[in-house]
């Protein structure tokens, strides 16, 4: 299982495993279909969309890479696998250093939506807990307080991999 700051060693190990000649069908909730293939024969890349895969404008945007050769694999909340067979040509869906730091921001506005309601959360049962002192909010609390903090340091990644995008884009300017 991989969380969605860890997207690029999912696509790194989807790809490895395409290396030693298992292919990606599908994706689901905490899996992975594969097939036999030739070793090293398919590229594998995911992309984040901006909408659900079943909105207008993401349909088009996966009908359109279809058009150029790539294979829609699977879907898995607003999460595309796409794969394509290996060229010499790289497989990348980011043209550019902007459109990786879009993808990553993304990324980072779920999250930060997460972040804000988990706190709210937690803060409600804070007061329940401190008002009606029922023991049993306190574990929720707890748990809670945890999954907030697995959100912040997602959060924490996220923002590191993008400063380093911008780091090196004033590089190349």
């Amino acid at each position: 299982m991989f969380m969605m700051w860890n997207f690029d060693k999912e696509e790194k190990w989807l790809n490895e495993m395409a290396a030693k000649g298992l292919a990606l069908v599908s994706v689901g909730a905490c899996r992975y279909d594969f097939e036999d293939c030739v070793p090293g024969s398919y590229q594998v890349r995911l992309e984040l969309l901006d909408n659900l895969p079943s909105h207008p404008e993401s349909h088009c945007y996966i009908r359109f890479l279809e058009e150029t050769g790539v294979e829609h694999v699977g879907t898995l909340l607003r999460w595309v696998y796409f794969r394509k067979q290996s060229t010499d040509a790289p497989f990348d869906l980011f043209s550019d250093i902007d459109s990786r730091i879009r993808h990553l921001n993304r990324m980072l506005w779920i999250l930060g939506v997460l972040f804000g309601m988990n706190l709210i959360n937690v803060a409600n049962l804070l007061v329940q807990f401190i008002t009606w002192e029922y023991s049993g909010t306190l574990v929720i609390v707890i748990v809670c307080a945890l999954l907030l903090l697995l959100i912040t340091y997602g959060f924490v990644r996220i923002m590191l991999k993008k400063n380093r995008l911008k780091r090196e884009r004033r590089l190349h300017e």
